[in-house]
């Protein structure tokens, strides 16, 4: 393609949302997916079933669930007006809440400020309040947060270790919308008992955000404060709701200038003109890319340090959304598009070689930020900064992409602030939508997360039985097979034994001998972290 003609696709297929600021570029994409006839007839039917979903259907059919997380930027939306009532208290109790704290109307038991937030949650429940923390928390921020994100419990031992003294200034915030979730429970009880070591109490340090009348929301009614998780809003859509707003809020983040930039992009992408739409744009681009099976991987690679935890938010959103077994016909289709990324110029040392020249099987999204910094920089070549490198780094990768046949999608805007990362988001939750529709799958569902759960706490329970067979057995070394069967699995001999392994590395009363085990001391942890033997009795 020469010169002139790639400036006149630039100029074509360029979109540019004035108030935002925001360019989208999908010049450099192998076609223009848009002058596909099928593709826009796609798009007038993704557009006709994102209406009935803003207006009140079901979208969520498993559940019998509406799908509203656009309500919670534009309450007028919403099809009830005690719906709007609940969105509206929940902002306004958020933004109390948070001034009350940070006011020291709202104390520790000893009459501290909290000076530290500790947020326990999941899959959305965490990422969407990561995010917005590493993109936007100011420096000066009156709180700092951390999280429990995960059950494993050394990465719960460091998280507490890093509150050290601050421990007893921390405020909890334990986010579930069942109140069941195991890794968010696991993390309330590691953190209570850490509270307990330290001769302080959980219930007057903690906020719960969950559904009315979840087992967390019993559990809660002596804490601060509980704030409401609808369920007509999934966990990957929730960053909107108190999920995202509460851990903002608390600090000094613009939870309402992040409302009002996803609001701006939700008007947007309800245009019906696709050129003038630019999720549709997006979601085009997908299909095309992937010949609508998700065959082309999606690279996210962000140009800016803040936005190092997009592509992992578009990770949860994009693959969770979309990967399906089943069309909304039932039938077994094999959907999805894989996502991955990391951030530039840093990806110039790492994979970008196979991007140029490997396997082919990616597109890119370049985001680009504008602004380098606040104020001016230093020239580290005569007329030359480091941002200028940076923004050499982008495009100068994104040719080097181009001229091997590798598609991009360039996103550019003007700075990283709350308004134009809720746009983001809001850009990317209306993608899959349409990109959905464009499939034929369900979006707002995820079978497959529940069957790993299911799964999960089958093994949970094989391993009571396991454990029990063993004591059954005596003090002699038994046979894993033997084992098995005594627990009701006899085909599942493999999973004893990781059972047992996993057992006796943590020194919880299983010694292994090849195929065989036998019960052990057990081992308790010492003050100093190590552990000693206790004996049996």
């Amino acid at each position: 393609m020469q010169p002139g003609e790639l400036w006149q696709r630039y100029h074509e297929q360029l979109y540019f949302h004035d108030g935002l600021g925001l360019y989208l570029d999908a010049s450099r994409m192998p076609v223009d997916a848009l002058a596909d006839r099928a593709l826009r007839a796609g798009l007038e039917r993704a557009f006709a079933e994102m209406a009935k979903l803003e207006r009140g259907a079901l979208a969520n059919v498993d559940e019998q669930r509406m799908v509203g997380h656009y309500w919670l930027r534009d309450p007028g939306l919403a099809p009830s007006d005690e719906l709007r009532l609940a969105i509206t208290d929940t902002l306004a109790r958020v933004g109390r809440f948070a001034r009350c704290v940070h006011a020291g109307s709202i104390v520790t038991p000893d009459g501290e400020r909290f000076s530290d937030v500790l947020a326990i949650g999941i899959g959305g429940s965490a990422l969407g309040p990561q995010l917005l923390a590493d993109a936007l928390a100011p420096r000066d921020a009156p709180m700092k947060l951390h999280f429990f994100d995960n059950t494993d419990p050394q990465g719960m031992d460091r998280t507490l270790a890093s509150l050290g003294h601050a421990l007893a200034r921390t405020l909890v915030i334990v986010t579930s919308k069942s109140g069941s979730t195991p890794e968010t429970r696991n993390g309330m009880l590691e953190v209570a008992e850490a509270f307990a070591r330290a001769g302080l109490e959980l219930a007057p340090r903690a906020v719960a955000i969950t559904s009315e009348g979840s087992a967390l929301d019993g559990q809660a009614q002596g804490w601060l404060a509980r704030f409401p998780m609808y369920d007509w809003v999934g966990g990957r859509f929730s960053v909107s709701s108190a999920v995202g707003l509460l851990p903002a809020a608390l600090q000094g983040i613009d939870v309402h200038a992040l409302l009002d930039g996803a609001r701006e992009m939700d008007v947007a992408t309800r245009a019906t003109d696709p050129r003038a739409n630019p999720a549709a744009v997006l979601a085009a681009h997908w299909h095309a890319a992937g010949d609508g099976r998700g065959a082309k991987d999606m690279v996210v690679l962000p140009y800016k340090d803040a936005l190092l935890l997009y592509s992992r938010y578009l990770q949860q959103l994009v693959m969770e959304s979309l990967g399906k077994g089943r069309d909304l016909g039932g039938r077994a289709v094999e959907q999805g598009i894989a996502v991955y990324g990391n951030k530039g110029s840093t990806d110039q040392h790492a994979y970008v070689q196979q991007l140029r020249e490997g396997v082919s099987n990616f597109f890119v999204t370049f985001i680009e930020v504008l602004e380098d910094r606040d104020g001016d920089s230093l020239d580290v070549e005569p007329g030359i900064t480091s941002g200028d490198y940076l923004n050499g780094f982008l495009y100068g990768t994104r040719e080097a992409l181009h001229a091997n046949g590798r598609g991009s999608i360039t996103i550019s805007i003007p700075r990283v602030d709350a308004r134009r990362l809720g746009a983001l988001i809001a850009l990317y939750e209306r993608a899959v939508g349409y990109y959905a529709t464009l499939v034929n799958i369900n979006a707002y569902h995820q079978p497959g997360v529940e069957a790993g759960k299911k799964a999960a706490g089958s093994r949970l329970a094989l391993q009571r039985r396991v454990v029990e067979a063993l004591a059954a057995a005596g003090p002699e070394a038994v046979e894993l097979a033997s084992i098995a069967r005594t627990a009701g699995a006899p085909d599942q001999v493999e999973a004893v034994y990781q059972i047992l392994r996993h057992l006796e590395a943590n020194g919880r009363g299983v010694e292994l001998l090849g195929e065989r085990a036998r019960p052990a001391a057990l081992r308790v942890r010492r003050a100093d972290g190590g552990r000693k033997p206790l004996p049996q009795g």
